[in-house]
């Protein structure tokens, strides 16, 4: 089982950026995360493989997106989406869901916090990726970089104190136009802003605060 009260709060979580998400769904990442190594390394296997089929599933089914996304279903109604998820992780060959998986799901449900589940599994992966030595980074954009940039980018974190340190540097381009240009890096819990949207609002800030004391005086 795993080691989180159950709350009957039905207030959603949604509209919160990734950073934020992540640190609601905190105590349900490392819940899960503790309980599945308890039991073997190849349990914490089989249950990041889950939690990644199922964060595609929901990603690729408007359906199943709104349904954890809606906490005001009936008991029956989350039951029955509960169903359908467990349905598409046994495939074909009916291979049995995890009890830790199930149980991780069933608790979100009944505290009304199925809308954190791509937060929970972001964290759990961080997890993961930490206790196999892995240091993955986002880096955002405004439009997809070129092979040549992302290959140059990947050899200057490489060489960065936290690249020299992992065993496996993954990087991933996400496309964000509200960045207008330059670049957002994440990397396990640090964010390097370098985009101009950045830049945008911390002159909009000072133009607003010179308005105010020239109106002031």
């Amino acid at each position: 089982m795993l080691a989180v009260a159950r709350k009957t709060s039905l207030a959603p979580a949604l509209g919160l950026g990734q950073r934020a998400a992540s640190a609601i769904a905190l105590k349900y990442s490392n819940a899960v995360y503790g309980a599945a190594l308890a039991k073997s390394p190849q349990v914490l296997n089989k249950v990041h493989s889950e939690l990644a089929t199922i964060s595609t599933t929901i990603a690729q089914d408007p359906g199943l997106t709104t349904f954890i996304q809606n906490p005001t279903l009936s008991a029956n109604e989350r039951k029955a989406g509960l169903d359908t998820i467990y349905s598409r992780l046994e495939g074909p060959k009916k291979e049995p869901v995890s009890e830790i998986t199930k149980n991780l799901l069933g608790v979100l449900s009944e505290n009304g916090r199925l809308g954190e589940t791509q937060g929970v599994i972001e964290g759990f992966n961080e997890l993961v990726g930490k206790y196999r030595g892995e240091l993955n980074v986002v880096v955002t954009s405004a439009a997809l970089l070129p092979k040549d940039v992302l290959s140059r980018l990947e050899t200057a974190l490489k060489q960065s104190q936290a690249g020299q340190k992992a065993k496996v540097l993954k990087v991933a381009n996400k496309v964000n136009p509200t960045v207008l240009g330059g670049l957002v890096v994440d990397f396990g819990d640090k964010t390097i802003d370098l985009s101009v949207q950045s830049r945008v609002t911390k002159l909009n800030t000072v133009l607003q605060r010179l308005y105010s004391y020239s109106v002031s005086v």
